[in-house]
């Protein structure tokens, strides 16, 4: 099954301490959780929050929800919602505090 998934993070509410420079960037592990067949009352499918180490996970550790995911499109193997976010990647950009 393909998907399109919208997704929108808080971008205030990131653990900075948890950036990492890489190859090619600086980077952040995400984590998210969806539901293609059900929506909460504010039709998101999931949430995303900061990926835990596997001590943090053994520990119960909870991690902030930074945001949430929403299906727009599936192949319809799934039903999906008709609504998706009409933002462009530059209008994005200009909100981003870092």
């Amino acid at each position: 099954m393909k998907c399109g998934i919208s997704i929108r993070i808080d971008v205030t509410k990131i653990d900075k301490s948890r950036l990492y420079k890489g190859a090619k960037g600086t980077y952040l592990d995400l984590t998210t959780f969806v539901d293609t067949e059900q929506q909460d009352q504010y039709e998101n499918n999931g949430f995303i929050s900061q990926s835990l180490t596997k001590e943090e996970r053994e520990a119960k550790y909870q991690t902030p929800i930074l945001g949430n995911v929403k299906v727009f499109y599936t192949d319809g193997a799934a039903k999906a919602p008709a609504t998706a976010s009409n933002l462009t990647i530059e209008e994005m950009d200009e909100d981003i505090p870092f």
